[in-house]
């Protein structure tokens, strides 16, 4: 059974960091909704009508892309008016301080990037890239121009659309098999922010945990994985980080 956060086990956690050659974390919508960022699910005004499955999906861009650029359009906007939380620099922080230290995250904000985390893997896509929905190129969202309201199209001819994972595609294989590989060799792993509910992220702590790795669970409310972390902190992570990274900065 996990057991809850105190000075003490924020202490040994810290020397278990410190002695730890491969740490890994998993971060989810939690983190990111503490800079603003409301979760995938959470909608206002117009698009409160709407269902994500709606639109996240390429059906519904092949028969109404207007409609799914404009939301995505509109979710970039709130990603650009936000900024990293304590969290994400603590975790940057973290990195400086171990020898192999690798983000895993089904955040597609960048913020891990803006925060100055070096190694990111967007197991979900980025919301700030777009690529051709039939050859594939990558287009970087500067380079995306809306010519007298007609939507943009790809050198090719293709459609442009957002470099995000929607229902019913597969996740990026070259990203979700690395993931499995660093959850497998970490020393140490955090589930942070993440309801474990979404797969197959929502596996990479179990198969941690199943490889030997200590498995700390960052996340205000209890999960599915809570009872099988080795320590569940039910703190926001951008409360928790710090003070593990303070923890830590007391042991060196």
């Amino acid at each position: 059974m996990a057991k809850q956060q105190s000075i003490s086990n924020l202490d040994a956690l810290a020397e278990r960091l410190l002695s730890a050659q491969r740490v890994a974390v998993l971060t989810g919508a939690g983190v990111s909704k503490e800079s603003g960022i409301k979760t995938f699910r959470e909608a206002d005004g117009l698009w409160a009508k709407f269902r994500p499955e709606e639109l996240a999906n390429v059906n519904a861009f092949l028969s109404n892309p207007k409609l799914v650029w404009d939301w995505y359009n509109m979710r970039r906007n709130i990603v650009n008016e936000s900024s990293p939380n304590p969290g994400h620099y603590a975790l940057v922080e973290m990195e400086k301080m171990l020898p192999h230290f690798v983000v895993i995250t089904q955040n597609v904000d960048s913020l891990h990037f803006t925060a100055g985390s070096t190694d990111v893997i967007e197991l979900h896509g980025n919301i700030q890239r777009n690529k051709c929905h039939s050859c594939g190129r990558y287009v970087e969202q500067s380079d995306v121009v809306f010519d007298e309201g007609e939507l943009p199209h790809c050198e090719c001819g293709g459609m442009i659309r957002p470099d995000v994972v929607w229902f019913g595609e597969q996740l990026p294989q070259d990203a979700i098999q690395r993931a499995w590989n660093e959850a497998q060799a970490s020393d140490v792993f955090f589930s942070i922010g993440t309801s474990t509910v979404v797969f197959p992220a929502a596996q990479l702590p179990y198969e941690a945990k199943r490889s030997g790795a200590y498995v700390v669970e960052i996340n205000p409310n209890p999960t599915g994985f809570t009872l099988e972390a080795n320590l569940a902190i039910q703190e926001p992570s951008g409360e928790a980080l710090p003070k593990i990274v303070e923890a830590m900065k007391r042991k060196m």
